[in-house]
């Protein structure tokens, strides 16, 4: 991954790491909303909300458009999708993690014998 990319993947993942942030992705994701709207529905005030929504900018998960004074928010699928193709790089290594664990114990068991095999003659 390119240095710029792992610094935006860092922003994203530490954007989310937040729970409030979640949830204004999450309730992005179904529909988009004005900042208002994001403040009654979590239950906080609008300098709070614009403090999360500049962060979730920052990190491209949320990108906004002003008409006259309202500004409306929707999920922006740059940092979700820079996520995704991350967490799929890893999708050769899925299946059961003790699968996995076993494998690897086995694997080395036998090199460890076939090592002690070689030594003795």
């Amino acid at each position: 991954m390119l240095t710029r990319d792992a610094k935006k993947l860092d922003q994203a993942l530490a954007a989310l790491a937040n729970k409030r942030r979640r949830e204004i992705v999450n309730t992005l994701g179904k529909q988009p909303a004005s900042i208002g709207q994001l403040a009654d529905q979590q239950h906080s005030s609008l300098p709070a909300i614009h403090r999360h929504i500049k962060v979730l900018e920052r990190a491209n998960l949320v990108q906004r458009k002003k008409s006259g004074r309202v500004n409306f928010l929707a999920v922006d699928r740059t940092g979700l999708l820079l996520i995704q193709s991350w967490i799929a790089q890893y999708h050769a290594y899925w299946g059961s993690n003790s699968e996995t664990l076993e494998n690897y114990i086995d694997t080395i068991g036998k090199n460890r014998n076939q090592l002690a095999k070689l030594r003795k003659k």
